[in-house]
């Protein structure tokens, strides 16, 4: 039989099965036919929240989100053991996800038909590796005396030296970052991390690569100890969380404690990367995977990427459909986690966020500004098609932002990936001050928007979804630039926010 009658019949048998059980991305059955198998998402029926009762919505969120973990991995366990063993007894590799009900398997193109057929199947999507646009470095500098620059310029905007002289550095409060990886032992970050004790690292529930198919990574493949093989990551971290103690303070809250997880490899992601990654922050787990523990959870993560929908190259499909990284981060949001979102670069038209996960109403979307309060170019706008809500939800430093660069060195880059971190570090701040915050980010997220300065100017100037920048909140910078130590302030006016 010739190879396109073969392809022919496979593609024809796979659309029958998916005509009567779970259908079937094209792209799954386009590359098992190029290449004999395909990297394929199976995604369960049961997709449904986890029912917590009788957890009261105001019980401690460390309780909720135990329970809640213990729920997610009891459904898929028992959703998902029938499709396992089958997998297993086919010789299917594969990789099981909670967070969200679904597997990660590399299924053979003989095999996708009868897979369709599963009763407990929703569909079988495809696992696409789709590249984001990183930010560039513009000046890199090593950490010599004429590099120092004290206090970034971005970290002073917001006035957060205001509220360190009040006390509040970020102590008892732990930042994650999922990116292109970290220089965990760059000398602005290494005293902030949290698998650093002063003398030893132990990387155990602080980092986790979710990279296991590069090639020619410089970092290479399932690292044990964090790595970057772009510098991103690095420069992110920086600004939530870095200070080097000998003048470069770069960081919002250099008192909190940082981990990681690499989702990118230099910049290209795949849904179940980014999943893996979202799994691990709810339940972080020892260096081979083993014995996760909610109780080690971030407070906040600061997300600097996302999963474009459109393929850069030939204009088809990316990230579509998405809603198992929506589901895997509302349950991170049920947890009691902040999820910060860059509103990403594709400003300065108006409905120009629209990759997951800024699309989405858990997320808090960050738009960037200059030194003088004015909305970057390049900062996506809104309405979000699919969203009621402001997009973004506020605005951040992200030009020219002064941060970390491995090795060893500092410089600027600019972009939404730079305001987010900022956002991140005064969510640390807030719930340093007032420890009643952790695990509710919704009052964080309000407190942000109403304490949120309106000097924003867009010098476009755009009118995005029917308001202009000077009522607020707008679509192009959402409620304003974010002032933490307006929102140090507001916390007081809270009932049931005391200081404690």
């Amino acid at each position: 039989m010739h190879t396109f009658s073969r392809f022919l019949l496979i593609f024809l048998a796979a659309c029958t099965a998916a005509a009567h059980g779970a259908p079937i991305d094209p792209r799954v059955i386009e590359q098992a036919n190029a290449v004999g198998n395909s990297d394929a998402l199976l995604v369960l029926g049961d997709q449904s929240a986890p029912a917590l009762v009788p957890l009261a919505m105001d019980a401690d969120y460390r309780v909720r989100r135990r329970a809640l973990v213990d729920a997610l991995r009891t459904r898929a366990q028992t959703t998902q053991r029938e499709l396992r063993l089958w997998l297993d007894a086919h010789g299917i590799a594969h990789r099981d996800f909670w967070i969200a009900n679904v597997i990660e398997a590399r299924v053979p193109r003989t095999m996708l038909a009868e897979l369709a057929l599963r009763s407990e199947l929703r569909r079988v999507d495809a696992n696409p590796a789709v590249a984001m646009p990183l930010p560039q470095p513009e000046i890199a500098k090593p950490a010599a005396p004429d590099a120092l620059q004290s206090v970034a310029w971005g970290v002073a905007k917001i006035q957060a030296p205001a509220v360190w002289a009040l006390g509040f550095t970020g102590q008892g409060v732990t930042i994650a970052g999922e990116d292109t990886g970290y220089q965990w032992n760059h000398p602005a970050l290494q005293p902030h991390y949290r698998g650093w004790n002063g003398s030893a690292a132990d990387h155990d529930y602080n980092w986790h690569d979710a990279i296991h198919d590069a090639v020619g990574n410089p970092c290479g493949n399932d690292t044990l100890a964090p790595c970057d093989d772009n510098g991103h990551g690095t420069h992110t971290a920086g600004t939530f969380a870095g200070d080097d103690g000998a003048g470069n303070q770069i960081g919002v809250a250099p008192g909190a404690k940082w981990i990681g997880c690499r989702n990118m490899d230099r910049g290209t992601g795949t849904p179940a990367r980014y999943i893996e990654c979202m799994q691990w922050m709810l339940a972080p787990t020892d260096l081979a995977g083993n014995n996760p523990d909610p109780d080690l959870a971030p407070d906040v993560i600061s997300n600097s990427w996302s999963c474009p929908e459109a393929a850069p190259s030939d204009g088809g499909e990316g990230c579509t459909p998405a809603d198992i990284i929506e589901s895997a981060e509302a349950n991170l949001v049920n947890a009691g986690i902040l999820f910060v979102v860059a509103a990403q670069n594709s400003g300065p038209s108006c409905s120009t966020i629209f990759d997951p996960p800024g699309i989405y109403d858990e997320s808090f979307v960050i738009g960037a500004t200059d030194s003088s309060d004015a909305l970057a170019g390049f900062s996506s706008r809104g309405p979000v098609l699919t969203s009621a809500l402001k997009r973004p939800d506020v605005s951040a430093p992200g030009v020219s932002v002064y941060s970390s660069i491995p090795p060893n060195t500092y410089g600027t880059k600019s972009g939404t990936s730079m305001a987010t971190p900022h956002v991140a570090g005064a969510a640390a701040l807030l719930m340093s001050a007032y420890p009643k915050l952790k695990g509710r980010p919704r009052a964080i997220e309000d407190i942000l928007r109403a304490t949120a300065t309106h000097a924003v100017t867009d010098p476009t100037p755009q009118t995005c979804g029917g308001t202009p920048i000077t009522a607020w909140p707008n679509n192009m910078a959402g409620y304003g630039r974010i002032d933490v130590l307006a929102a140090y302030h507001e916390v007081i006016f809270m009932d049931g926010f005391d200081g404690g």
